[in-house]
């Protein structure tokens, strides 16, 4: 099988990024043919410094002067020559992995793409109306040529039938895994270095973490005010880059908004928190809690979408829009006894070893086994 994956994705350093190169490195390892794409030309040097690392990239560079050309000029002639390579290349691909911004134009390679959460439909006031529509152009072209598609949760899955209409019998769940990044930074720190981001930190009091941007669905607000009666007992650390809503206006003494931080930030993050709180409204998945749960970290977060199949009975699972039940379950975190600690400790390791890249790699072939078998 000579697998063709789009990864343009990895230019924008977000949850899809590094979904897609641990996707990649896993299929790889597991001994696949896998040949990447990327479209980006104010970009591109970061999709060739990933490729390069595999050997398996094929890119095409435009001469310099195209970039001083107009605007609409540059984006005619990138599609133009991106359509051309495309015809070229994929000639000899079996299957053709996407994520909506690249699609071969050949209709004859059966196609693959994956859906990660529906969260700019069901949240569509917290997107650029032309956002969504190019969202939903990419989903109706998925759609009119049967690809097949990877929901990373029953939830997904469920919002895809749902609000898109699409046909269940195409839909298969893989769930995620975490990120190879994320377990390499903590192994390789040294405690120097732990020290010292712990100090820059200001890290001197109890805390409790919440990671994510900041948006309306990600719940901060009530957050805050299930946090507000423990004020003096623990501080809030918000940590993640500023997204649109209000609650950087909220002052309080111990609430904290850190901004975006480094991978080595966030390990010091995590593991130092004395809990990790993610009462979101809606998420696709859930990855910050199986990253809380690789630092030993206890976790507060809510009781619907995908946060329910990432978090088990390792968590403590709450209702989101109940202010009194997020503070109840941090308190029964914060007053556990050791021995309680222990044995969450130990459902958060069972919890994690259930997702891992190599099952993700292993059931994503099966999917594009499927596709194929679909246009044989």
């Amino acid at each position: 099988m000579n697998i063709g994956i789009d990864i343009t994705a990895i230019i924008y350093n977000r949850g899809v990024s590094r979904y897609t190169s641990n996707l990649v490195r896993a299929l790889i390892e597991s001994d696949q043919d896998v040949v990447l794409f990327g479209s980006s030309f104010r970009q591109k040097k970061t999709l060739v410094r990933f490729a390069k690392t595999l050997e398996s990239f094929y890119h095409r560079v435009i001469p310099t002067d195209f970039q001083s050309w107009p605007p609409s000029i540059q984006t005619l002639l990138w599609h133009t020559l991106k359509k051309s390579t495309f015809s070229e290349r994929t000639q000899n691909v079996s299957v053709f992995h996407s994520w909506d911004w690249l699609q071969p134009p050949d209709k004859t390679i059966p196609l693959v793409s994956t859906i990660h959460d529906l969260a700019i439909l069901k949240f569509p006031e917290n997107a650029h109306p032309k956002i969504v529509a190019q969202h939903q152009k990419a989903w109706e072209i998925l759609k009119e040529r049967k690809a097949r598609l990877i929901a990373v949760s029953a939830t997904t899955k469920k919002d895809i039938i749902d609000l898109l209409g699409y046909p269940g019998y195409l839909i298969d769940v893989v769930h995620e895994a975490l990120p190879k990044e994320v377990r390499e930074v903590g192994q390789t720190m040294t405690e120097e270095r732990a020290a010292s981001i712990k100090e820059s930190l200001s890290l001197t009091k109890p805390y409790l973490l919440f990671v994510g941007t900041r948006e309306p669905r990600k719940n901060l607000l009530r957050l805050i005010e299930a946090w507000k009666p423990l004020q003096s007992q623990i501080e809030l650390l918000i940590a993640g880059e500023s997204g649109w809503d209000t609650t950087e206006n909220v002052q309080e003494v111990g609430l904290r908004f850190l901004g975006q931080v480094s991978d080595e930030e966030l390990s010091v993050l995590y593991a130092e928190a004395e809990l990790f709180a993610y009462p979101s409204l809606y998420e696709g998945f859930g990855l910050p809690i199986l990253e809380a749960f690789h630092h030993g970290t206890p976790v507060v977060t809510s009781n619907n979408s995908g946060m329910i199949e990432v978090a088990g009975n390792a968590a403590e699972l709450v209702d989101p829009l109940d202010v009194s039940s997020i503070t109840k379950a941090i308190e029964k975190i914060l007053s556990e006894s050791n021995d309680d600690q222990k044995k969450r400790l130990q459902r958060m390791i069972i919890r994690q070893q259930m997702f891992s890249w190599k099952k993700v790699a292993r059931e994503t072939l099966a999917v594009y086994k499927k596709a194929i078998a679909d246009y044989a």
